[in-house]
């Protein structure tokens, strides 16, 4: 197994694998992009990196820059981490997290953060023994922009 960049043409199996995601956390109802508008941002909206065994993808993260005005820093907001459920528990999505904490590292940024469902113990669990702190008293606020969207 080895981690690397994603490239453009990697892109199909990461939309695979983001369906598989959104459908493992009971969101698959939510996802109204397409692969085309993953295309259209890739590199100038988000970095990827993947996780191969032999030719195949079995695992991707994808994520983008932020800033702390606390740190003053930029960091690494990570939108996803998903590994193939077939390839759980081989330590790839340790090796991927740990893959995104060393770009962090070198880039001198100043944090990593993440949203984790909280019905997902096994996720929250994993997190936190890889040296995540839960923020209990902080939580996510979303305004979805669409054609619906009232200001």
């Amino acid at each position: 197994m080895t981690i690397r960049p994603a490239t453009r043409q990697d892109l199909p199996r990461i939309w695979e694998l983001i369906l598989e995601l959104a459908d493992y956390e009971k969101l698959l109802h939510k996802v109204d992009g397409s692969l085309e508008q993953l295309n259209r941002d890739f590199e100038q909206a988000f970095q990827s990196t993947v996780a191969v065994d032999g030719d195949a993808i079995i695992g991707y993260t994808l994520w983008f820059t932020n800033y702390s005005t606390f740190r003053t820093k930029p960091g690494i907001y990570l939108e996803d981490l998903y590994v193939s459920p077939s390839h759980r528990g081989n330590g790839i999505g340790k090796a991927l997290l740990h893959d995104l904490f060393q770009r962090a590292e070198q880039k001198n940024y100043g944090r990593v953060e993440w949203s984790v469902l909280d019905w997902n113990q096994s996720a929250i669990d994993f997190y936190r023994s890889q040296g995540a702190e839960v923020l209990e008293d902080w939580r996510i606020c979303r305004v979805t922009i669409d054609s619906k969207t009232k200001f």
